[in-house]
C-alpha cells in the first residue's frame, strides 16, 4: 500500500485519467471528491464487498439445465 500525506484541496493521481482531492477534514472523517470517466464505477469498500457476495450467489443459485431448457423452447 501506499501512503500519501495531503492536505486539504491537493490531489492525487491515479492513472491517466482518475484523480482524487481531499476537500475536508473534520475531526476524525475527511471527505474526498474523485474525478474519473463515467466508465470508471467507484464504490465504497463496503458496498464493493455486498456486491461480490451477491454475484457469487446469484451464480450458485443458477440452475444451468433449465436454462438450457429456456434457450431450446425459443428455437
Amino acid at each position: 500500500m501506499l501512503a500519501l500525506a495531503r492536505k486539504v484541496n491537493q490531489s492525487i493521481v491515479i492513472g491517466n485519467d482518475i484523480e482524487v482531492t481531499l476537500l475536508e477534514i473534520k475531526g476524525d472523517q475527511i471527505k474526498i471528491g474523485i474525478n474519473a470517466p463515467k466508465s470508471v464505477p467507484i464504490y465504497r469498500k463496503e458496498i464493493f464487498a455486498q456486491i461480490q457476495e451477491e454475484n457469487k450467489s446469484a451464480m450458485q443459485e443458477v440452475d444451468v439445465s433449465k436454462v438450457r431448457q429456456l434457450f431450446q423452447q425459443k428455437e
